[in-house]
């Protein structure tokens, strides 16, 4: 009897062990199509009201955002987007305001490091110079505008009232139409 009872222990842990073995190696089979179904349109939303968010770089402030409503999309490009305004300060490196932008849409793809802006986009200078756009992107590594739509720019010293595709400097310092049109004022020395 001694033995029967020092010899069940090693039964039970080897019929336990077995059974164990049967459910991971049956029970851990899934379809690859329920796999898939379960993780499409799986995109997380982070939500923020009355935002004020700072973009530094290299330890120096570069721009400060505000804007009513933020929606941050996890996803395979995540991004986030600003359904309800927002405004942008853009500084120099003494931290005073260069440019102020304002859009009514704005969308922030994280991998790129493009913000593409819709809807009655107005940018101005510390100077006056102001640049408004149906549609604008911003590329935030080159600190450029550009938008391939009809733009208008007015400044004090360069006048033209509008053209089709634009590139322009974050300061708006050089701003070139691809297709300008509308009357231009041509500096006396290159005349």
């Amino acid at each position: 009897m001694n033995n029967l009872i020092s010899i069940l222990p090693k039964y039970f842990s080897a019929a336990a062990l077995i059974t164990g073995c049967c459910f991971v190696i049956y029970g851990c089979e899934n379809d690859e199509e329920v796999i898939k179904r379960m993780n499409e349109n799986r995109n997380t939303e982070e939500r923020g009201t009355n935002i004020e968010s700072y973009l530094s770089q290299q330890g120096s402030v570069k721009a400060k955002l505000t804007s009513p409503l933020m929606l941050r999309v996890i996803d395979t490009a995540p991004y986030v987007e600003f359904p309800k305004t927002l405004h942008v300060d853009f500084y120099n490196d003494s931290l005073t305001i260069e440019t102020r932008l304002d859009s009514k849409y704005g969308k922030y793809f994280e991998k790129s490091d493009k913000v593409y802006l819709r809807d009655s986009v107005v940018v101005i200078s510390v100077k006056g110079d102001t640049l408004k756009a149906p549609e604008l992107w911003w590329d935030q590594n080159s600190k450029l505008f550009y938008t391939d739509s009809v733009a208008e720019y007015h400044s004090i010293d360069k006048r033209i009232t509008g053209g089709k595709g634009l590139v322009a400097t974050q300061d708006m310092s050089e701003v070139t139409f691809r297709y300008p049109t509308g009357p231009v004022k041509v500096p006396k020395d290159m005349q």
